[in-house]
């Protein structure tokens, strides 16, 4: 594969800088060249600029944001290096990292991490977040060497930096897809629910979040794996809530084994947590007839 070579900017770095060559290092599987200078006559030569020219040309490959006339997203929030590489590599970047996914489910997890990760790394560098020590942006940064590092190598610092990014973005990238089959599969189950207030997931993925995204508004309970047994999962009324729609049984809190089987006439219960938002059995058909209980 013919080697391209991209260009940012020299000195200094920021976490957009840093994602925006990770990004295209993996859209376009590792075959690149990556220069950083200020001089005119450089950037010119290379296929891809970000964060430095001026100009903001996807066509020709020009990926800055510093103008007074600034690229904004559809919602007015601001632009950095990092988005707009994304915007324009993320599908080739995610193809790459996730060779066996579907276009449906590349499109998805594209949306999913340019409103995470992506998106708060261009609102950190455009100020329109609060810095905190904790935030993978100031990382990131803090890679850059400190006055009392006489000789510190900003090209190779910033290498560093591209490297970690491109770790985290491949794990973004991971989870995202996680997030799109776990919605895919919560989907599944309401269609064949037989009572669309109990969801029966046949493997443990996490369902919070779809249950909001498929706006499932009846749903009460969902029912999945656990190890050796299966839990009832009693859904909140709003996301990250810690509350239920409708909480377990009153007189199942805190019971345990025999104590919570004879409570419930389910002979392989094995307990129901005090604040009654999850409870468990063995086997599928005891978990379910919890959740038919609970239900009412």
């Amino acid at each position: 594969m013919p080697m391209t070579t991209v260009a940012t900017h020299s000195g200094t770095f920021h976490a957009d800088d840093c994602f925006a060559f990770a990004i295209l290092r993996a859209a376009l599987g590792g075959a690149v060249t990556l220069v950083r200078s200020r001089e005119q006559a450089v950037l010119e030569a290379a296929a891809v600029v970000f964060d430095v020219g001026g100009t903001c040309d996807p066509a020709a490959g020009r990926y800055d944001h510093h103008m007074r006339d600034r690229p904004l997203r559809p919602s007015g929030e601001p632009f950095s290096s990092a988005g707009l590489v994304w915007r324009d590599y993320g599908p080739r970047a995610v193809r790459a990292l996730l060779p066996a996914v579907t276009e449906t489910e590349a499109a998805q997890v594209v949306e999913r991490v340019d409103g995470g990760l992506i998106r708060d790394i261009d609102l950190m560098d455009n100020g329109a977040m609060t810095p905190t020590p904790g935030h993978f942006s100031t990382v990131l940064e803090a890679f850059n060497p400190t006055f009392a590092e006489e000789e510190g190598d900003e090209d190779a610092a910033f290498a560093e930096a591209a490297e970690l990014a491109g770790r985290v973005l491949a794990r973004a990238v991971a989870r995202a897809h996680a997030a799109v089959l776990a919605a895919e599969t919560v989907a599944e189950a309401a269609r064949t629910a037989e009572d669309p207030r109990i969801l029966v997931l046949e493997r443990r993925v996490p369902w919070e979040d779809a249950v909001f995204d498929l706006s499932l508004g009846q749903a009460l309970y969902v029912v999945r794996p656990a190890g050796k047994q299966w839990t009832v999962s009693a859904v909140p009324p709003e996301r990250t809530s810690f509350a239920q729609r409708k909480p377990l049984p009153e007189a199942w809190g805190g019971l345990r084994d025999g104590d919570f089987a004879a409570a419930t006439g389910v002979a392989d219960a094995t307990f129901c947590h005090p604040a009654r938002f999850v409870c468990g059995a063995i086997s599928r058909e005891g978990a379910v007839t919890l959740a038919k209980l609970a239900a009412g």
